[in-house]
């Protein structure tokens, strides 16, 4: 096995993980957290693949823009459930 094989190896296996935290986990923060964690891992093997455009791409709106919509709607709903639990 090469580096460069073994690198995509602990890539994917990073990968891999958080796509199985991301369906076994309870709080909706840590599943947020785990998709962001997981597009940065998919941004790094795009960029390891010498495809950084894909790579670039991923990061900015996989890891920023979905996650920081999902940190939103989860504030946004949980503000309007603790109202609709105080009437």
């Amino acid at each position: 096995m090469t580096t460069f094989e073994g690198i995509i190896l602990v890539l994917l296996s990073g990968f891999l993980i958080t796509s199985i935290l991301v369906l076994l986990a309870r709080n909706l923060i840590v599943i947020i957290t785990a998709i962001g964690l997981g597009s940065v891992v998919l941004s790094i093997i795009f960029f390891v693949l010498d495809a950084p455009f894909a790579g670039a791409f991923e990061l900015s709106v996989g890891a920023g823009l979905i996650s920081v919509l999902f940190i939103i709607a989860n504030s946004v709903t949980e503000s309007a459930v603790d109202e609709v639990n105080q009437e």
